[in-house]
């Protein structure tokens, strides 16, 4: 079987698990596309259990874009400090607003080029928000899609950025913007790297 024959039976299962679930996502449920922009900057390497309440403590103390870019540092840091790489997410959320205001009037850019130019902004917050706030066809590969991407074989990747270069190959184009939640609640539910744990997960009622 081919890979993408692979990939589209494995998705087929996934997604009828995890489709309907209410679990909410770190980027997921906020009302700006900033707000999108800042908490995907916020997740990276951290859970998102601890990203989300964060992030709604910090939109509770700046509630537009303008506010936070005028936030000073320290008190940014005294709501992220329980996150990972906490004192480069609290430089790189105000840099980021201020980027926003600077250079894109308050807006959240449409294109890639323009979303790396944000501090904080790789590859994968870029795609992210391409596909959240601008429904654009992007596959943000996290840990989760990178490891069961692997363990599967669908892919044989050594970085994120690999295995979003394959499977824009691989998967048809409109699974590119559903792969991230579907393959993070899988992979939120099966830790490891075994793959009949991981495939024996879908057949979990």
């Amino acid at each position: 079987m081919d890979k993408r024959a692979s990939f589209l039976r494995i998705f087929a299962k996934a997604e009828k698990k995890y489709g309907l679930s209410t679990k909410r996502l770190a980027a997921e449920g906020w009302l700006h596309d900033w707000q999108v922009l800042i908490v995907t900057i916020m997740s990276a390497q951290s859970r998102d259990e601890i990203t989300i309440p964060l992030a709604e403590k910090l939109f509770e103390k700046y509630g537009t874009l303008e506010k936070l870019a005028g936030a000073s540092y320290d008190d940014v840091f005294a709501i992220l400090k329980s996150l990972n790489y906490n004192r480069t997410k609290s430089k790189n959320v105000i840099a980021a607003a201020r980027h926003l205001i600077e250079h894109y009037n308050g807006k959240v850019p449409l294109t890639m080029d323009e979303l790396l130019t944000i501090p904080g902004v790789g590859r994968k917050t870029a795609n992210l928000v391409l596909a959240e706030c601008h429904g654009k066809d992007a596959i943000c590969v996290d840990t989760h899609c990178h490891r069961i991407l692997n363990v599967l074989g669908i892919v044989k990747t050594k970085t994120p950025h690999e295995t979003e270069a394959a499977m824009m190959d691989i998967a048809p184009r409109p699974y590119w913007s559903r792969i991230n939640r579907i393959l993070v609640l899988w992979g939120k539910d099966c830790p490891g790297r075994e793959k009949k744990k991981l495939l024996k997960k879908l057949e979990e009622p």
